[in-house]
């Protein structure tokens, strides 16, 4: 199905260039004359973002999908294996879900495409130890948010309360401390 670039969303899959993309960021640009649309896609399967100035009436074609619930098992050669809860395996290049498999979750939420796999999406949040953040100050009443590193190696911002070896939830788009999680 193709739609013009007006009618486009953040969320939407997209052929551009003959590549499988999701569009990350969407802006209407108003002038006097025409309407721009500005527009970040990102390649599942690279990871790659194009920044992309369309005008209204450019054409795009939205490809079909399908989400399905998936548990990771394990990597072979280029490959990420997962498998359904009912059993059925499939595989999805690496390099796409390098970012996502940082994360250690129960179910991934899979994107197939013409039955092939081609990303997974993290459930909305995360939990994550902290391994290394700057002590609790007690009785201070501090609020606000302080430096930490998680399990995973990732540098994110948490609450003033939040200590080493404590879990915390973040939002899995943007890595937002939510809580502390006990």
């Amino acid at each position: 199905m193709q739609v013009n670039a007006l009618e486009l969303r953040k969320g939407v899959l997209v052929d551009y260039q003959g590549r499988i993309c999701t569009v990350i960021h969407w802006n209407i640009w108003k002038s006097d004359r025409r309407s721009r649309v500005q527009m970040r896609v990102k390649d599942l399967l690279t990871g790659r973002v194009s920044e992309i100035t369309a005008q209204g009436d450019d054409r795009y074609d939205v490809l079909e999908n399908e989400t399905i619930e998936l548990e990771h098992s394990y990597r072979e050669g280029n490959d990420e294996v997962f498998y359904t809860p009912e059993g059925e395996e499939y595989r999805c290049p690496a390099v796409g879900v390098e970012e996502q498999l940082q994360w250690k979750v129960d179910r991934y939420k899979g994107l197939l495409i013409d039955g092939k796999l081609v990303t997974i999406q993290l459930p909305p949040s995360v939990v994550a130890t902290v391994v290394e953040t700057a002590p609790v100050m007690k009785g201070s009443g501090q609020t606000g948010l302080k430096d930490a590193v998680l399990d995973n190696g990732v540098k994110v911002r948490v609450g003033m309360i939040v200590a080493v070896g404590d879990k915390v939830r973040l939002d899995s788009e943007s890595y937002e401390y939510k809580e502390r999680v006990t």
